[in-house]
């Protein structure tokens, strides 16, 4: 447990330094804008492309998997109705605030935690999976055909007539979105026959190693900007993302997996994962794609402070 304490504590800490970026002013103005650009087009699909091409992908088969990803889409989905079917959100906040209910830090807290509560690293690669290969295209998908409409020309009869060229649009968008494109050819990698030499991996690895610190800077960041009266804390949202990550998930996560049959460390690491907090990554999505920032950041910060009490939790109930 130790180690996970210094896990998130060095979070914390690279989060402060940002804030302290952020209030002093020394990379100029926007500079949060900048670094989650670079996190987004350059940094975590370097990352991602080394996660999944080595990843074990027979994972994706297994009942820990299907647990995975029957409490994620649960989550996601219930976020949904209740942003888009009762508060009405627009689509580009409301995908934003699923992505910060149902995407955990799989990464920066969810491998220490594995490794030093679990002590099988292995633990987090289903979550990575369902997350890059399922959660992330889909959202992109979303925010993309949002973007593509929110570009098309009105007027009369251009419902119809730019109908082909929007749906162009959409898929040319996705086609080139940075993170659709490191998770599949991640995916390719893994699935080859054979492995290339790891000199091959070697600078995506180096520059995928900025993801992680480069993302907390821009959250750190992103709090020292003052908050003015339309965009203060979003109480309900902010509840609502909370309370879906840090009970519903993991309470699901155990009822689904006592259900299928899963028992001892499988149990135990299906809920855990399950009680991790939302990634830094959704503000850098949130940033990059202008819709979101407020929830995202506050999520952030919530439930990473909320994330050690519900491992304890976990660990000492299932433990």
């Amino acid at each position: 447990m130790t180690g996970v304490l210094g896990a998130l504590g060095a979070m914390a800490a690279i989060a402060a330094v940002g804030w302290l970026l952020g209030r002093t002013g020394l990379l100029g103005r926007h500079a949060d804008e900048a670094l989650a650009r670079v996190v987004f087009v350059v940094a975590a699909p370097a990352l991602l492309v080394v996660t999944i091409a080595h990843a074990d992908l027979h994972l994706l088969l297994s009942r820990v998997a299907l647990v995975t990803a029957a409490s994620t889409a649960v989550v996601a989905l219930t976020a949904v109705l209740v942003l888009r079917g009762v508060w009405r959100h627009p689509v580009d906040e409301a995908a934003l605030g699923v992505l910060a209910a149902s995407y955990l830090n799989a990464a920066n807290v969810g491998i220490p935690v594995a490794v030093y509560v679990l002590g099988d690293a292995v633990a987090v690669v289903p979550t990575l999976l369902f997350q890059l290969l399922v959660l992330a295209p889909i959202t992109f998908t979303i925010l993309e055909t949002t973007r593509a409409r929110g570009a098309r020309p009105v007027g009369p009869g251009s419902a119809t007539a730019d109908a082909p060229s929007a749906a162009r649009a959409v898929v040319g968008r996705t086609a080139r979105n940075p993170i659709i494109i490191a998770a599949v050819v991640g995916l390719l990698l893994a699935a080859l026959p054979w492995d290339l030499p790891e000199v091959v991996y070697e600078p995506f690895r180096i520059v995928g190693a900025a993801a992680a610190p480069l993302a907390l800077l821009a959250f750190g960041m992103s709090l020292s900007a003052p908050r003015v009266e339309e965009h203060r804390m979003l109480t309900r949202e902010l509840a609502l993302v909370t309370v879906l990550r840090s009970v519903v998930h993991p309470a699901l996560a155990f009822g689904l997996g006592t259900l299928v049959g899963l028992e001892g460390p499988a149990l135990l690491a299906v809920t855990t994962m399950a009680a991790l907090p939302t990634a830094q990554n959704v503000l850098v999505y949130a940033l990059h794609y202008g819709a979101g920032r407020t929830v995202a950041r506050d999520a952030g910060l919530t439930t990473t402070v909320l994330a050690v009490p519900a491992v304890l939790v976990v660990a000492a109930t299932l433990g």
